[in-house]
């Protein structure tokens, strides 16, 4: 997205550098907010009077003309901006291109005459550039290259010296060596003016030995020169840019196929976003083979091999495939090098990029096709010290051998499950089903069966995060079954199944499965053969059914069945299924305000959590339930735990991204929003299943909200609260969450009415007295918005409202009303007047209690401020008030603040010099603008602090703004002053 800190335009470049400059925007930039801000930080230093170099680097397609485009709107309205562009005319490029582009943009705005005035004695040597200035016959005979320079500096000066000027040169990778030699000149010639030079290159263009490689390394060794290197972009920014071409949303599935095929460059995206399916356009791979062509035949065979093989091909394997002798082969991928075609690392080749994979594959007749995938098939099983078990399937299935491809595949996919590699595992799996039919003998040959098969590959589909394909190949196992009837706990197993994958994705159906599940399974001393008699089966679908019920908001029922599940799992002696029985009934518990008997039987979890699928199972629901009950900092801790152990488990798209949520929400309460912010991006660029994505959705809202980018949070709101609304069907906990950021939405829009009638709404519904905690949190909620009520409604309207909140909150079981929590209610809904002192000043004592919100604390502390007021108390209000300023300041929630420094300039409760004083950066901007002053790109702080680069930015916006400053080098200039 834009950095905050450049106004987005309309006109500009598209996202490649191949086409021409000037073509139109077709799409808001991405992911390139870090860079921009890093050139614009340049510019910025050149405009304190001394002129700078920038290179954008970067391979063909990664947006540097975009990138360009964008910062040049940006320069015109504080500088001029001459640009030139080197033109690739083969064997004998025309000298000094761009040069004359840049001189032609200089005199037009000058003036022919004051141009000649300015050279002086040298205008002989600028008309070899530009002869159109010329009056008559000149003296050739006086004229050299060291004049040439010398008059072109002197322009470029005198030009500067009536404006900032900005001079851009494109695609210096096509430069001739008199550009190159000006440029040397120019760059140690001028000086004590306000120049910036960028130039931006194509990386791969740039060859070892070449003149422009050669200027490039002295430049950045003498440091004449700051590099910003653009590199991929990462899968939501993929998503985003997509979305923007397509102008509708992109599904998991066709983003996987976008991001996998494009590798994150930007036109690539561009040209595949509206056909994410079926072969690259002509025109593209047209663009991608123009190098190919240029190889000689041999080298062009070796990448046609080489095109047929996945990822990086050892350099034994391609020996073996060839036939070609060794000096031959090392001249062909030598020439599929320098052509920026292939790589090489170490013993191993690849391409550079998929695309050009794709389309030298292309370039296959399909004989030779078969050939060469037989070949590596063969060359494979011949290197066993080699792991390429996924590589021999996928080509002896390519060579056209199906039972071979068959059982190597069915091999491969188990030793990828083993790994935890389950999204190889998943594509393994896939083949092993298309081939399936092919092979008469496939249950010999492959020791399993068809009915069993499907059943795997669903599963290492739920867990790579691919939960409609979950659903889609377990109904396959369920219609197989149907036609050739399997053994009874099979058929269990898979209604199981489906349950647990419809549960992942939120749809209903579920509860359902589970029942029909239970019901195959008999009475436990029913004798019938068709019954199943595996204890340890029904105590995990017991607790699966205790655990859809929980989540569905039926406490009392989930209580039931997992009290069921825990003893059929202890009499069968299986500790695993006792802890996940133990761990849902003691969440059901919580629901319903039994705290002491939550935590009890959340112990009795943790002792009984012997393998990886209940600790994993202990870690999601116990950190979730100690951020409930105010204990964040131990939720942070429980769920960093579990994080690790899925990571390493290889379920981070699953249950890692649950976990991943359940440390967003503490960071929320302890107002880290940096901290949360960062694993945010983290989530969204899993693509995990639905409902974990759909959390995560919210909490990106949220954060957009804290921050005060309201216009965006609309807008996503508007795009995922319909998807929300859907899941929220059978995940009641998600019906919380949406429901709670409508109430967000409301307040950001100081729309204190509808907030109000928002929350009430939630409140009022039967189904949220079964949630205790959830109700006493969003009650929590309803009480400052009373607060906030009182300042457009009746008296009487708001005093009704108090009582509502009041006496909600006096139903509430003991356990989960606090008395820190219960101080604030009753001071949040107290008239803040002189009768309220009592009970704000209890409120305010209150919120520094460690398990009360922190971004209620600034907000009791104004409205007992407003308490002191008016009972005439105005230096302890304004103390308290300046305190609560300093707390907000350093949560960094823009609408709380902006609600404090009003109500503060309303009350007269801060002069001007207060306002002068007022130590308005919180303690990580003040470290932000501190590296800042040390020249720090944005992607620079947020390495040095850990944080996304776009946190980053977000933090170099505010201080900008809170400075009233529009560049980085004015914002550490006040700060400066301001110490000094």
């Amino acid at each position: 997205m834009l950095s905050p800190e450049v106004p987005p335009v309309d006109v500009g470049a598209s996202w490649h550098d191949w086409c021409m400059i000037g073509t139109p925007v077709r799409a808001s930039m991405v992911g390139r907010d870090a860079e921009l801000s890093a050139l614009s930080d340049i510019f910025a230093r050149s405009l304190a009077g001394s002129p700078h170099v920038a290179l954008v680097a970067g391979e063909a397609g990664i947006g540097k003309t975009r990138l360009l485009r964008e910062f040049q709107e940006h320069a015109r309205t504080r500088a001029n901006v001459a640009v030139g562009q080197c033109i690739d005319y083969g064997a004998t490029p025309v000298p000094y291109a761009p040069i004359v582009s840049i001189l032609r943009t200089i005199v037009a705005d000058m003036g022919a005459e004051a141009a000649r005035e300015v050279a002086g004695p040298g205008r002989d040597a600028l008309l070899l550039l530009l002869p159109e200035l010329g009056d008559g016959p000149l003296d050739w005979s006086e004229v050299s290259a060291s004049r040439l320079h010398d008059v072109i500096a002197v322009l470029i000066e005198a030009y500067a010296q009536q404006a900032p000027l900005v001079v851009m040169i494109e695609d210096l990778h096509w430069a001739d060596d008199s550009t190159l030699t000006m440029l040397r000149f120019l760059m140690r010639a001028i000086t004590n003016v306000r120049v910036l030079i960028v130039v931006s290159v194509r990386s791969e263009d740039v060859g070892r030995g070449s003149a422009v490689h050669t200027f490039l390394a002295e430049s950045e060794r003498a440091r004449l020169m700051e590099r910003i290197e653009l590199t991929r972009l990462d899968r939501q920014q993929v998503r985003d840019l997509a979305e923007t071409f397509r102008r509708s949303p992109l599904d998991d599935d066709a983003l996987d196929r976008v991001f996998d095929r494009t590798e994150g460059v930007p036109f690539f995206v561009e040209e595949l976003s509206s056909c994410t399916e079926g072969a690259m356009p002509d025109t593209l791979r047209d663009l991608l083979l123009a190098r190919y062509d240029a190889l000689d035949a041999t080298a062009q065979r070796i990448v046609r091999v080489l095109s047929a093989s996945n990822g990086w091909l050892p350099h034994v394997i391609l020996r073996d495939v060839v036939d070609e002798s060794d000096a031959d082969l090392d001249d062909a991928v030598r020439a599929g090098v320098q052509a920026s075609i292939l790589e090489v690392d170490r013993d191993a080749y690849c391409f550079r990029h998929s695309l050009l994979r794709e389309a030298a594959q292309g370039e296959l007749l399909p004989g030779e096709r078969g050939r060469v995938h037989l070949a590596y098939a063969r060359a494979f099983e011949q290197h066993p010290e080699i792991d390429a078990e996924y590589e021999i399937a996928h080509h002896w299935n390519a060579a056209g051998d199906s039972p071979r491809a068959l059982a190597s595949a069915v091999t491969a996919m188990m030793s990828a499950k083993k790994a935890y590699a389950y999204a190889t595992a998943s594509q393994l799996g896939e083949l092993a089903i298309e081939l399936w039919e092919r092979v008469p003998d496939a249950e010999d040959l492959t020791g399993t069966t068809r009915v069993r098969l499907l059943s795997t590959v669903a599963s290492m589909h739920r867990n790579a995060g691919s939960g409609e394909r979950a659903i889609a190949v377990v109904n396959a196992a369920l219609d197989e079954a149907d036609r050739s009837p399997v053994e009874p706990a099979l058929f269990v197993r898979l209604l199981r199944d489906k349950a647990q994958y419809l549960a992942n994705i939120g749809r209903p159906g579920a509860v359902e499965l589970l029942i029909d599940a239970l019901a195959l399974m008999g009475d436990v001393d029913d004798e019938h053969p068709s019954h199943v008699h595996d204890e340890k089966l029904r105590a995990n679908l017991l607790n699966m059914l205790a655990a859809r019920y929980m989540l569905a908001g039926k406490a009392h029922e989930a209580i039931v069945t997992a009290a069921t599940a825990h003893d059929v799992a202890m009499a069968a002696g299986e500790r695993s299924e006792q802890s996940v029985a133990a761990n849902l009934r003691g969440m059901s518990r919580a629901q319903l305000g039994d705290i002491d008997e939550a935590l009890a039987d959340l112990e009795r979890a943790r002792e009984n959590a012997i393998d990886s699928s209940s600790r994993l199972r202990f870690s999601v629901n116990y950190s979730d339930l100690l951020n409930l009950l105010g204990r964040y900092q131990e939720a942070i801790d429980v769920a960093r735990a579990g994080l690790a152990r899925a990571i390493e488990l290889g379920v981070e798209r699953s249950s890692g991204a649950i976990m991943l949520h359940n440390l967003i929400d503490p960071l929320f309460a302890l107002g880290d929003i940096d901290e949360a912010e960062r694993i945010i991006d983290r989530t969204l660029s899993l693509g995990s299943l639905t409902v974990p994505q759909s959390y995560t959705q919210r909490t990106r809202v949220q954060a957009l909200l804290w921050r005060g980018d309201t216009a965006t949070a609309k807008r996503l709101a508007e795009q995922w609260l319909p998807g929300f609304d859907v899941t929220a069907t059978v995940e009641r906990q998600l019906w919380w969450a949406s429901g709670t950021l409508r109430v967000e939405l409301a307040l950001a829009d100081r729309d204190w009415t509808t907030a109000w009638q928002t929350v009430t709404t939630i409140l009022d519904d039967p189904a949220s007295a079964s949630h205790v905690v959830h109700r006493r949190n969003r009650l929590l909620d309803a009480a400052g918005i009373v607060a906030r009520l009182r300042t457009v409604v009746s008296e009487s309207e708001a005093d009704a409202a108090a009582a509502t909140v009041l006496n909600a909150w006096r139903a509430l079981p003991d356990p989960v009303t606090p008395e820190p929590l219960s101080a604030i209610v009753t001071g949040l809904v107290a008239v803040p007047d002189a009768s309220g002192v009592d009970v704000l000043r209890a409120a305010a004592d209150a919120a520094e209690d460690p398990t009360v919100p922190a971004l209620t604390r600034p907000f009791v502390y104004m409205q007992y401020a407003k308490a002191l007021v008016a009972s005439g108390e105005r230096s302890r209000a304004a103390s308290t008030l300046a305190h609560a300023l300093e707390v907000v300041t350093a949560l960094a929630h823009a609408g709380l603040r902006a609600e404090l420094e009003e109500y503060a300039d309303a009350a007269g409760l801060r002069s001007p010099a207060d306002v002068g004083s007022m130590p308005i950066l919180t303690a990580r901007e003040s470290q932000v603008l501190d590296l800042i002053a040390q020249g720090l790109s944005n992607r620079q702080i947020g390495e040095r602090l850990f944080i996304s680069t776009k946190t980053a930015s977000v933090h170099v916006s505010a201080i900008l703004r809170k400075l009233g400053v529009s560049t980085r080098t004015e914002a550490a200039v006040a700060a400066r002053r301001a110490v000094g």
